[in-house]
Order: structure tokens, then sequence, then C-alpha cells
């Protein structure tokens, strides 16, 4: 319950980061042709997330950053995208109602590459995948140092002044297991708000 109620909150403010765009490009937009940046467009933002399935009952949210790299392949709508970030899940304390069991934070380094494309002015869908490499893997009790991540996620860009952005994003991320034997999968609904520039 208490999921559903941190997924909905996160849809939530997303429609409001959506109509606040929409609303924005009404007044900012000057070339109806134009959907999206022009030249290679490079951003800095702050992730958090809710865990999902077998996560969510031992960890309570994460918290990191990421860095990323949209290089233009027709230019104003689609890009590939390079990302690289840094991702820690809180582990929960007395984990069951058992005194004293408490999970031990994992820290992931996620290396991402995918496609972003505007649909229409603004507003982006974009696919990435690639590694995410456990930073404690011997504390959080992996046997895997590494697993595949992809990411579906969908976005609007707020223009600021000049040729910089408030990229907002909400995104499902998942991996495949770290432990061969157990069921140890990093599944969770993200929010990634970044400052990106335009380059050109």
């Amino acid at each position: 319950m208490k999921t559903t109620f941190k997924i909905s909150a996160l849809v939530l403010a997303f429609a409001g980061f959506a109509l606040g765009a929409k609303a924005q490009t009404t007044t900012t937009s000057s070339s109806k042709t134009s959907t999206g940046p022009n030249g290679i467009v490079l951003s800095v933002g702050v992730d958090a997330g809710i865990p999902t399935g077998n996560l969510n009952n031992s960890y309570n949210w994460n918290i990191g950053g990421s860095v990323q790299a949209d290089i233009p392949v027709i230019p104003h709508q689609l890009f590939v995208t390079v990302n690289a970030g840094y991702n820690s899940f809180q582990g929960k304390n007395n984990i069951g109602g058992v005194q004293g069991l408490d999970a031990t934070n994992i820290q992931l380094l996620p290396v991402k590459a995918g496609l972003k494309y505007f649909p229409i002015s603004h507003f982006y869908i974009q696919g990435d995948a690639g590694a995410a490499f456990a930073l404690n893997k011997s504390n959080a009790g992996f046997d895997k140092s590494a697993a595949f991540v992809y990411a579906p996620q969908v976005g609007v860009q707020f223009p600021l002044a000049g040729k910089s952005y408030i990229d907002a994003g909400v995104r499902y991320e998942a991996t495949t297991k770290f432990n061969t034997a157990a069921d140890e999968k990093i599944n969770f609904f993200g929010l990634r708000v970044a400052y990106a520039f335009d380059t050109k």
C-alpha cells in the first residue's frame, strides 16, 4: 500500500512537470519545426527512486546522481544517449519485524547507452541499456560484480535562458540477477531532474 502511494505521488509529480512544460512551450517556442535541441546536450542530474518487487521488502528508496550526453542523429528529434551514474539503495531496519535484521545499503554504478526521441516539442521518449556494477559486492552478498540493466523513460525539457534546460524524466529501471542462486534483481521507479545545456 505504501509503495502504491509513493508511485502514485511520483506519477502525479511528473504530470505536474508535463503540464508546466506544455505551458512553457506555448510561450517560449520560437520554431514550429523544432522539437528538441540541435547540438550535443550535456546534463548533470539528481536521481531518486522507489524500489519495486522483492527489492521493496528490504529497501525503502534510492538516491544518486548521473551525467549524460545526448548526441544528435537527427537534429531536434533523435539522439544517441550515453549515461553514467551512482545509486545508493537505503536498506530497511528490523526487516519483517525481526529486531536487528537490517538490510545493507546497495551501491551501484550504472553505465548505459540508448536513444532519445522527441515526438513533440520538449517531450521525449528514451530507452537505455547497459551494465550496472556493484560497488559493494561483498557487503551486499552478491556473487556477481555486474548485471545487465535497462531503463525505458519519458520526460520533459523545460527551456531556460539561452540554450539551457531543466530535464525531468520518469523511468523504470531493472537489472538481471546479481546472485546466481537467488532473485537479487534491482528494480525501481525513478525520477531524474537535471540541468542540461545544448553545446551548439
